[in-house]
């Protein structure tokens, strides 16, 4: 191994970029794995949790590490891109030891863990030897008092716990997107999982749940009390929403409904009244909705809102009164290029796209498909009979429904590549 520093604290690891020889990124830090011993011996670290292309997570083990520091991770280019599974005798570093009560024998403080110490010994074995852990506050709006200690100086790192929190494995991985945060969480074990889901505020698990499989989804909902989960459906896109209550059992999903605001819920409800593969069981009923004497100022400003996707910005839909979906009849859209080229004053009603055909949304996956590639769109509008505007539906949710439903497990063709290329080399031994 090339020089690297001999003790670094792993939270720092968190995200941080993981490159072959050749400079070229191979993915990012998404954990470490730890194997707990008996006795005083420290844990010794395996190896790291690393996601590549197509947010899926493999193992590279310790020996194939050349250099680790806090700002990139290099490694022989020889790693195994086999999804990574956890082992019943490895732990992960972030995912179950961070916020863990411990306590300090000596002196009997307790504490959670925010931090973990590893370094390389004299066998080039890395190996966990420092905890650092926060004291709970005796004080209001205080933190409480922070020690580092040996790693055997420590009781409860060790043992299950019941009591874990994620405020702190939380802080080292709060700049991630909600895609990536969703690939952390997914290889959690369950427990671990309900924990992190607790820890979110409702908005943050709204977008994480978004990226989730199914199955994943499901089980996190299920263990929120019903006001909770209630209140975390209404901040998802409502046709995320729909999907995922679809998915519950009758009851629980009724019960939710009528715990969710009217607005909310009845939008989930007709959207959950078409078939699934469809145009009305793909669409949003919220995108960038505008009257005909809106200015192009206005309209700029609207597909300005962060939370919007690239694809729900990429089109302003202009219809008369109610702007409320279903909403008046729909008079054409209006797409950003034009949009950027007129003046601030222009209204919208006179830079419309009149010309494009609208979906019913009985279209099946392959109408949509189609008309998408046709008209080379990002997004286009679903209407009923009367031409009143019922939602958009967008490619990313084409995208979603025309993947096989295990597409984040399955390897690409780019992963497969890369395997060939990189000599499937590097396995836990």
């Amino acid at each position: 191994m090339t020089t690297s520093p001999t003790r670094i604290f792993a939270a720092r690891l968190a995200g941080l970029p993981v490159f072959d020889p050749a400079g070229d990124q191979v993915g990012k830090v998404r954990d470490l794995v730890v194997a707990l011993r008996t006795a005083n011996r420290q844990p010794r670290v395996l190896g790291l949790v690393v996601e590549v292309f197509g947010r899926r997570s493999i193992f590279v083990p310790m020996t194939r590490v050349t250099h680790v520091d806090s700002g990139q991770v290099i490694t022989t280019g020889l790693v195994n891109m086999r999804r990574f599974e956890q082992r019943s005798t490895e732990t992960l570093l972030f995912g179950q030891m961070l916020d863990r009560e411990v306590t300090v024998r000596d002196t009997g403080v307790k504490g959670t863990v925010y931090d973990v110490a590893m370094e390389q010994v004299s066998n080039h074995d890395w190996v966990l030897s420092r905890v650092a852990l926060q004291e709970s506050s005796k004080r209001f709006g205080r933190r409480g008092q922070t020690h580092v200690v040996e790693w055997n100086e420590v009781d409860g790192l060790a043992l299950p716990n019941e009591r874990q929190g994620a405020t702190h494995l939380l802080a080292a991985l709060e700049e991630m997107r909600a895609a990536d945060l969703a690939s952390v969480i997914h290889d959690l074990p369950p427990k671990r999982r309900s924990e992190i889901a607790a820890a979110l505020d409702d908005e943050r698990l709204a977008d994480v749940l978004e990226e989730l499989p199914e199955e994943d989804q499901v089980e996190i909902l299920g263990n929120l009390d019903n006001e909770r989960a209630a209140d975390v459906l209404e901040e998802m896109s409502p046709d995320d929403a729909a999907d995922l209550i679809a998915d519950l059992p009758q009851e629980t999903a009724e019960r939710l409904l009528g715990m969710m605001e009217p607005d909310e819920a009845e939008d989930v409800r007709r959207l959950m009244s078409y078939e699934e593969r469809t145009a009305g069981g793909m669409m949003t009923p919220e995108p960038v909705i505008l009257p005909p004497d809106a200015t192009v100022a206005d309209a700029l400003a609207h597909v300005r809102n962060a939370e919007l996707t690239p694809s729900l910005a990429a089109l302003v839909y202009v219809v008369r009164p109610p702007l409320d979906v279903p909403t008046g009849r729909l008079l054409g859209v209006a797409h950003i290029q034009r949009l950027l080229r007129e003046p601030p004053s222009t209204l919208v009603g006179h830079v419309l796209d009149s010309d494009l055909e609208p979906l019913p949304p009985s279209a099946t996956l392959e109408d949509v498909a189609r008309h998408l590639a046709t008209y080379n769109l990002v997004a286009a509008p679903v209407v009923d009979e009367n031409n009143r505007l019922l939602g958009a539906v967008a490619v990313d949710d084409l995208l979603d429904h025309l993947l096989p439903e295990n597409w984040r497990e399955t390897p690409t063709r780019l992963e497969n590549s890369m395997v060939a290329a990189l000599h499937r080399g590097g396995t836990r031994g």
